[in-house]
């Protein structure tokens, strides 16, 4: 077993058990793509067992903490076993349900989302690209499933020098699945949708905004960056009359008409616009548009805190077009899925909409990613997705 020896002071971050060593922490050391390591703090004592990364900055990525244990086709057979059973325990009315997430599993670089009888994963760092054959078969035998699509397309795995990989893993079929979701049927392409097929981590935040929209009377609504119609299909479901589905992807706004017909809503009451959305709110204030709620789910502007500052921009531009555009009393529903944004920066770049667009509001609920999608106590980096429900005054 090869050993990393860490630089004096770098040991305290693994100590808390965070779970990355970082290239300049390293005094000494080096090893394979992948391979476990034993990572020592500068006095030679015992931190953790990690996966090496020759690539990436994030030099290891730590397995365990327990000098005892040792990482083989049972470690990871027993994480997946943990995972699924916090799943189980959350009581998750959909049969889309996020697995593995990663880091707060203790299984750094792995997603995993079931649908239906499909599951999805996503290998994105050398450990877990190390151990690919041993985790997908521990997957299938834990779940009692036999098909499982890959989905390592992420540019993250671009860091650890690995090539983009997609298709059928474990056994085959149909790449089109059905979701159910709340009292909605959803449908999904696990190998066109994006990341893994869909956002799983907004199910919470789409029922609850169903019911909000009911409880304002909302007939007037409007989706930015739709994908494929969720929170439309929620808004119909909360009572509106009006929804507007804005993005700029014509495939997802296809399959958001077609949820929109699934669900039994009537197509009259929904617009789809193939458009930029930034574009499209500048002419709609210039049209005297208004709604009754907004919803603005971007894609991710920050995928780091070195990219923060440009990304306030962007959010700081849509958050003040949305307020103007909304109606007194109107709800805004507004997200951010950036790592390097958080959940104070987020804050302030929406009061700062606020002040440039003359509007002020009323924070009525602050929300985040689904349960299946834990954040830990030692890995406050995990947490990516947060959002602000804001009442217009």
């Amino acid at each position: 077993m090869k050993t990393i020896q860490l630089r004096p002071g770098k040991e305290r971050s693994l100590l808390r058990r965070h779970p990355w060593g970082f290239e300049g922490s390293i005094a000494k050391g080096k090893a394979d793509f992948g391979e476990t390591v034993r990572v020592v703090g500068s006095d030679g004592g015992f931190l953790c067992w990690a996966a090496y990364s020759p690539s990436s900055s994030i030099k290891v990525r730590a397995w365990s903490f327990d000098e005892a244990e040792r990482i083989d086709a049972e470690f990871f057979e027993r994480r997946i076993l943990a995972a699924l059973a916090v799943r189980e325990r959350l009581g998750i009315e959909s049969n889309g349900v996020r697995l593995i997430h990663g880091e707060a599993d203790g299984l750094p670089g792995l997603i995993v989302d079931r649908y239906a009888d499909t599951l999805v994963a996503q290998f994105l760092a050398a450990g877990t690209e190390q151990w690919k054959g041993v985790i997908a078969d521990a997957l299938l035998a834990a779940t009692g499933l036999a098909k499982l699509y890959e989905r390592s397309d992420s540019g993250v795995r671009q860091l650890e020098g690995l090539p983009p990989v997609t298709g059928w893993l474990r056994g085959e079929g149909p790449t089109t699945v059905e979701l159910l979701e709340s009292s909605w049927r959803l449908t999904l392409d696990v190998a066109e949708g994006h990341k893994t097929g869909y956002y799983l981590d907004q199910r919470d935040n789409r029922r609850d905004f169903a019911v909000w929209v009911r409880r304002l009377k909302a007939q007037r609504v409007l989706n930015c960056y739709s994908y494929t119609g969720g929170f439309s299909v929620a808004a119909l479901a909360g009572g509106a009359t009006e929804v507007t589905s804005v993005d700029s992807s014509a495939p997802a706004l296809a399959r958001a008409t077609a949820h929109v017909v699934l669900n039994g809503f009537d197509p009259a009451h929904h617009t789809a616009l193939d458009a930029d959305v930034n574009a499209t709110l500048r002419q709609f204030l210039k049209e005297g548009r208004q709604f009754d709620a907004i919803v603005l789910d971007p894609p991710k502007f920050a995928p780091s805190a070195a990219h923060a500052e440009r990304a306030s921009r962007a959010y700081k531009d849509i958050n003040r077009l949305g307020l103007k555009l909304l109606a007194p009393g109107g709800l805004l529903a507004t997200y951010s899925c950036s790592g390097g944004v958080g959940p104070e920066l987020f804050h302030k770049i929406v009061a700062s909409a606020g002040t440039d667009s003359g509007v002020d509001g009323a924070i009525v609920a602050r929300v985040g990613a689904a349960p299946d999608h834990p954040q830990t106590l030692c890995f406050p980096e995990g947490e990516y997705l947060k959002g602000l429900l804001v009442l217009k005054r």
